[in-house]
This record gives C-alpha cells, sequence and structure tokens, in this order.
C-alpha cells in the first residue's frame, strides 16, 4: 500500500468521525463516505459521500458539508500529522444508489421471466 492509499484511508476513517462526533450541523444528515482520492504530493482530497434521502435533503447536505469544510480539514489537521494538510472537497457519489436500483430492476426482471416460465409450464400440464 502507497503513502497516498495509506493517507486516504486515514483521511476516510477520520472524516467520518468529525463528521458524526464533531459536526452538529443540522442539515447534515446520514452521510457515509465511499471513497477519498488523494493526489500524489498529498496536497488535494476529494472526499466522495453518499447520502441518503431525497434530493431536496441530498443538497442540504451537501450545503452543510460546504459550509463545515474548514472546520473539518482544521481538525483533520491535527489528527493526521502531515506538514500540509490536504485542502478536502467533497464530491456526492450516487453511485450506490444507482446501483441498488439497477439490482432491483434486474430482480424484477428475474422474477417476471419465473412468472413467464411457469404460465408455460402450467399451460404445456394442461395440454
Amino acid at each position: 500500500m502507497t503513502r497516498p492509499d495509506r493517507v486516504a484511508e486515514l483521511i476516510k476513517e477520520e472524516v467520518s468521525r468529525i463528521i458524526h462526533e464533531d459536526v452538529s450541523d443540522p442539515r447534515i444528515g446520514f452521510i457515509s463516505i465511499t471513497q477519498v482520492d488523494i493526489s500524489a504530493d498529498l496536497e488535494n482530497a476529494k472526499i466522495m459521500v453518499s447520502i441518503l434521502g431525497s434530493e431536496d435533503k441530498k443538497q442540504e447536505c451537501m450545503d452543510g458539508l460546504y459550509s463545515a469544510t474548514s472546520f473539518i480539514r482544521g481538525k483533520l489537521g491535527g489528527l493526521l500529522g502531515l506538514r500540509v494538510v490536504p485542502e478536502i472537497r467533497f464530491i456526492r457519489d450516487d453511485s450506490l444508489e444507482k446501483g441498488s436500483r439497477v439490482l432491483g430492476i434486474i430482480n424484477q426482471l428475474e422474477k417476471e421471466d419465473e412468472r413467464k416460465i411457469l404460465r408455460h409450464k402450467k399451460s404445456a400440464k394442461k395440454r
């Protein structure tokens, strides 16, 4: 595991903890950090977040995260032990939600196929 990978993992853990324990912005609802991408020079970090709720709630949550970014970065600076604390940027990650939707569609299609097979078997028995 490279140093940027280790730092990204540490940022993921610590930012998650900071958001859940130290940030008191009511706009920030239930979120999970799905991934942290950090530059090779460790100066910039993109923090991907998955948010539960309606579109309005998601936007409200992102507004809260943007507002709390400097606070979170300050807290992070005391925890990382790096010479330079990375600039952080929150990015909404809807991939989990999209994946769940795709799986739901696949399950629905499989059920429809099963029903068609059962109907075909029943009609074959009647003949």
